[in-house]
Formats: C-alpha cells, structure tokens, sequence
C-alpha cells in the first residue's frame, strides 16, 4: 500500500509533467513578451493540494529551461508560479473564493514575468515603461487561460468531488 509520501511524489510529479509538456508542446506559444501558456489552467489544482503546488513549480521551471530567457526565467518563472499556487492552496475554500482562485496566478505572474522581460531587455529609465507594458502583456493571456480553461477546471473538479479525491 502507498504511502501518504508515496502519493505526495507521484501526484507532484504527474502535475509537474502536465505543466511541462503542455507548455512545451505550445511553446512557439507559450514564451517570449506575449505568452499564451494553455499550462497555466492548471494552477487552480493548487486550490485543491500542497502537491499541485510542488508540481507546479517543478514542471515549470523543468518547461523554462527551453526559455529564451535563460537561467532568469528558469529560478524567477518558478517561484512566480510556485508563490502564486502556494496562495491559492492557501485561499478559503468557501462560497465565492474559488471564482478568485486563478487570480493569484495572473497578478504574481505579471509582476515577475513583466519584470523578468524587462529586464532582458532595458536598463536604466527605460525599464519602468517596459516593465509596465510586459506585465499588462502578460497579464492578459494569463487571465484569459486562467480564467477561461482554468476556473471551468476547478469548478468541475469541486463540483464532482474529484479534486479532493484524486488530488
């Protein structure tokens, strides 16, 4: 019989291998200033497991590592992601919450991501504009995956009991 670890690790792991190629297999997508990471409506998972949230964060530092970015991206783009699940796990899980549980995602994201492609880019008073246009063009996909794949997700996977089940 498995251990409650045992679950943990391969949970964490599925989740982390879910991330990774879905983000890879949409990577013309899901990189560069303006990205579309279908990968992202999985975030929601961390709503329902500490494991969804391990996961997350590995499989997307493992989906960075292809980032035009470089080792930037890999450590900031992960603990983006993994900060943003680790809010959402946190999140009450009563009445209107879940509605706001893909936002975390959307707002961390933005404001490291945005900043991460700044970055690479600009220096000096010239970051703050960049900055400020990165983010919003981060921000924007992210809220239509989180909210248009990801909430319907979570809403399901409550709604059906399966995600305290299997997560």
């Amino acid at each position: 019989m498995p251990t409650k670890k045992t679950k943990f690790i391969v949970r964490a792991a599925i989740i982390a291998a879910a991330y990774a190629v879905l983000t890879l297999a949409l990577a013309p997508l899901a990189f560069g200033s303006l990205q579309l990471r279908l990968s992202e409506a999985l975030t929601v998972l961390a709503y329902f497991s500490p494991a969804a949230v391990c996961g997350l964060t590995v499989g997307c530092a493992v989906a960075n590592l292809w980032s035009p970015f470089g080792i930037t991206d890999v450590v900031f783009g992960a603990l983006a992601t993994g900060v943003a699940a680790a809010i959402t796990y946190f999140m009450p899980k009563k009445g209107l919450w879940k509605f706001l549980a893909p936002l975390p995602s959307v707002l961390v994201n933005a404001a490291v991501i945005g900043a991460v492609i700044a970055a690479s880019g600009s220096g000096g008073a010239a970051f703050w504009p960049s900055y400020g246009a990165n983010a919003l063009a981060v921000a924007l996909p992210q809220l239509l995956v989180c909210y248009v794949a990801g909430l319907p997700l979570l809403l399901y996977l409550d709604g059906s009991g399966l995600g305290k089940r299997l997560l």
